[in-house]
């Protein structure tokens, strides 16, 4: 389909075929693939954002979060779409949140919330990599996550590990939450045990006697033997994944990790502050790692997909950890002085269905949802975009996953168009698509 912006038409990677024309035509003055790579990222290094966070924290509601029984209530809707719960009062004036948020409420100055959000997809999987990336999904050209790349353009920092997930794991069947195309070096130290359990320890952290260790330094043995097999020959990627798992090991066996996972250090009443569950925890443990020098956490929470009882799993369970969690997160990193230069994000798979089914749920819906965004230098204390009366669709100022990745990378100092090579040899650029939300910058 030809893109009438750009008189091109993209293929299935999101890359206009004049870009791929006008790759090829270089060969014949002498500038192959390799150089022209090099060109677009000087060019990309020398029109590089200012960075205003130095990292990010990402909440990941795995499942799709209710748009209307969060922050995008209607209470003036018919009761088959207004739901079960009422609204309170923000800190905003004139905006409301549903009633079970109250502790959010009181810190919606503090907040962007986006109302315009268009998830722009439905199914669970396909979904989960728009979010995660960007991108739409492509089997054959997985792209990498925001914490992938961010691990890729600014490496380690204070000797700690560049991005960790907490939590279930993104649906690997879809390539959500993983390095992709970039290589497993740039994939997430992965922590899925729940940290507000007493037996939470980190797998290779928690190195409780001689025998675990001489196990870890058995498998790292086994990997690097493995290595030197498969390698045909010397590479620049061998050369990254080798300084990966160099890196990694040492960190994995230092004493710097050991004390940012140590939630023990944190007193009583900060662990009660977060919300003694998964989630909460995670959001402390979170707050720990960067301030420790991780520069992209993911942390995810399950159980948003409430095809029935939405109403009881939303009062019961799920609202109140987010409320206690990230309004605990929040006001932390701001009484610590980090908020300014830390992003927080908040979003799922998608929005929900208007209309409460037979089930007492709502199923997915694909044309309107809501994130929130706080810290990062971002313009806070306000809505944007909005939806219609019946929460059904966005009315304005739409805001898309590409333009949610766009924000994000921007935030972080990570330039739009930075290009990266695919296996396959093909140039890819980051976020083609995306703009950033120009309100909130």
């Amino acid at each position: 389909m030809l893109d009438l912006r750009t008189g091109s038409a993209p293929d299935c990677s999101g890359v206009p075929r004049r870009t791929f024309l006008r790759v090829g035509g270089l060969s014949a003055f002498g500038l192959g693939l390799p150089q022209y790579l090099k060109a677009m990222s000087d060019a990309k290094t020398a029109a590089a954002p200012r960075a205003k966070a130095k990292r990010c924290i990402l909440m990941w509601m795995q499942g799709g979060p209710s748009h209307i029984d969060t922050f995008d209530p209607k209470p003036d809707a018919p009761a088959e779409v207004r739901g079960d719960f009422g609204t309170v009062a923000t800190a905003l004036p004139g905006v409301r949140f549903c009633d079970p948020l109250p502790m959010l409420a009181k810190q919606a100055d503090k907040l962007a919330i986006i109302r315009g959000h268009d998830p722009k997809n439905g199914s669970h999987g396909v979904a989960d990599h728009l979010m995660m990336t960007g991108h739409k999904f492509n089997a054959a050209l997985p792209f990498p996550c925001f914490g992938s790349v961010v691990a890729k353009e600014r490496g380690y920092e204070q000797g700690m590990l560049p991005f960790v997930q907490l939590g279930k794991s993104i649906d690997r069947r879809f390539n959500g939450g993983i390095a992709g195309f970039l290589g497993d070096e740039f994939n997430p130290f992965e922590v899925p045990d729940d940290p507000s359990s007493p037996a939470f320890k980190v797998r290779d952290l928690s190195l409780t006697g001689d025998a675990e260790r001489v196990r870890l330094e058995r498998r790292y043995t086994m990997l690097a033997d493995l290595e030197n097999y498969q390698r045909a020959e010397e590479s620049s990627v061998e050369k990254a994944r080798d300084e990966f798992y160099e890196k990694a090991h040492g960190i994995i066996t230092g004493p710097a990790a050991k004390r940012a996972f140590d939630l023990g250090q944190e007193s009583d009443k900060v662990r009660d502050r977060y919300g003694r569950n998964s989630l909460g925890q995670g959001c402390l443990l979170a707050r720990r790692l960067v301030e420790s020098g991780v520069q992209f956490v993911t942390v995810t929470d399950g159980g948003w997909d409430t095809h029935t009882n939405n109403f009881r799993s939303l009062k019961d369970r799920l609202l109140p950890r987010v409320d206690r969690g990230l309004s605990a997160l929040v006001e932390d990193l701001g009484t610590r002085g980090l908020l300014d230069d830390t992003l927080v994000v908040w979003f799922g798979d998608f929005g929900r269905t208007p209309k409460v089914n037979p089930t007492a749920g709502r199923d997915h819906w694909s044309t309107a949802g809501v994130a929130v965004m706080a810290g990062g230098g971002l313009k806070v204390g306000q809505v944007v975009g909005a939806t219609n009366a019946l929460a059904e669709y966005v009315t304005d100022n739409p805001v898309g996953p590409q333009d949610i990745a766009a924000t994000i990378y921007h935030t972080l100092g990570v330039p739009l168009h930075t290009w990266y090579k695919a296996q396959d040899g093909r140039p890819i650029e980051l976020c083609p698509e995306g703009k950033p939300v120009k309100q909130l910058l």
